[in-house]
């Protein structure tokens, strides 16, 4: 099998996308979205394990590692990522439709990209990811849920980038090992997500997905406001296309009220829970989440 990974730079309105892929170019193509605080190589080796069937692409998305990194957090509402979405899906795949994947904060694109264009997806996965309304619905009904995203919050607040970065990365490193296991963090894992968060402007950038989103989160005891995205019909935010989701049952920032109704937007939905593992699935069990994909699509 080859495990070579190129790289290649998309050049679009917005700016330049830098992204990884593997794989026969005629085959099935699958793009693979990255969340916080991760860059293309969250999806490394599922890359691998799929490219003897797909054409796999992973992009570096707006604000980390050597994408663009545009000035302001309005920059990063989530229609921006979608177009910059749109454009690379363009130019991979004009007359196809192609199977779209997200993690994190990339499933939040991938969900708004499938919302907004359900006619270039064959297929939607996401692997501990949330839909919208889901989400929100969470973080204002489960106390759990809410406990656990009051970060959100904190990587809000003003001058965040600089206390992620102190001590060589001290605190983005122990939130990753505060949301699941990092078994998979070896020395050299952890060195390239450093050089990818040394970026210049990267960490700002990253932060900014999380200051520009519309997701609510109420201090703990608080009565929730009303929600523009709660008050959309089920229909705005269908997911019309077969949807999987692989969910690491042992999340510590996606509890599992963050599933509860999604069924109401997807009416062809399979969910794969894997025990034993967490937030991080695409490090712990990367074979399992290929396995789930390629069984998914070819069911």
């Amino acid at each position: 099998m080859n495990t070579d990974i190129s790289f290649r730079w998309h050049s679009g309105s917005g700016g330049r996308i830098h992204y990884a892929e593997i794989g026969d170019s005629g085959a099935p193509l699958i793009i693979c979205l990255h969340g916080f605080p991760e860059y293309w190589a969250g999806w490394h080796e599922i890359m691998i394990a799929l490219s003897p069937r797909y054409h796999v692409v992973a992009p570096d998305q707006r604000g980390f590692n050597l994408s663009f990194k545009p000035q302001g957090a309005a920059a990063y509402h989530t229609h921006h990522m979608v177009t910059d979405l749109v454009e690379l899906a363009d130019e991979l795949s004009p007359d196809k439709p192609f199977i779209l994947a997200g993690h994190d904060w990339g499933a939040a694109v991938a969900y708004a990209y499938a919302i907004a264009h359900p006619e270039r997806l064959s297929h939607l996965v996401i692997a501990n990811g949330v839909h919208p309304a889901c989400f929100q619905r969470a973080i204002f009904d489960d106390p759990d849920q809410r406990a656990a995203s009051q970060y959100i919050n904190r990587l809000r607040s003003s001058g965040m980038e600089k206390r992620m970065a102190a001590d060589n990365y001290a605190r983005t490193l122990n939130m990753i090992e505060g949301f699941s296991h990092t078994d998979w963090m070896n020395e050299e894992i952890r060195k390239r997500y450093i050089a990818a968060w040394s970026q210049p402007g990267a960490m700002q950038a990253m932060l900014n997905w999380y200051r520009s989103s519309p997701i609510i989160v109420p201090a703990i005891g608080e009565e929730p406001p009303a929600s523009k995205l709660l008050q959309l019909p089920d229909d705005a935010l269908a997911i019309r296309m077969p949807h999987l989701v692989v969910w690491g049952e042992d999340d510590e920032a996606l509890r599992p009220s963050c599933l509860e109704g999604l069924d109401r937007y997807a009416a062809d939905l399979t969910i794969e829970r894997i025990s034993g593992t967490g937030h991080w699935i695409l490090h712990e069990r990367p074979e399992e989440v290929a396995e789930a994909i390629d069984q998914f699509v070819n069911r």
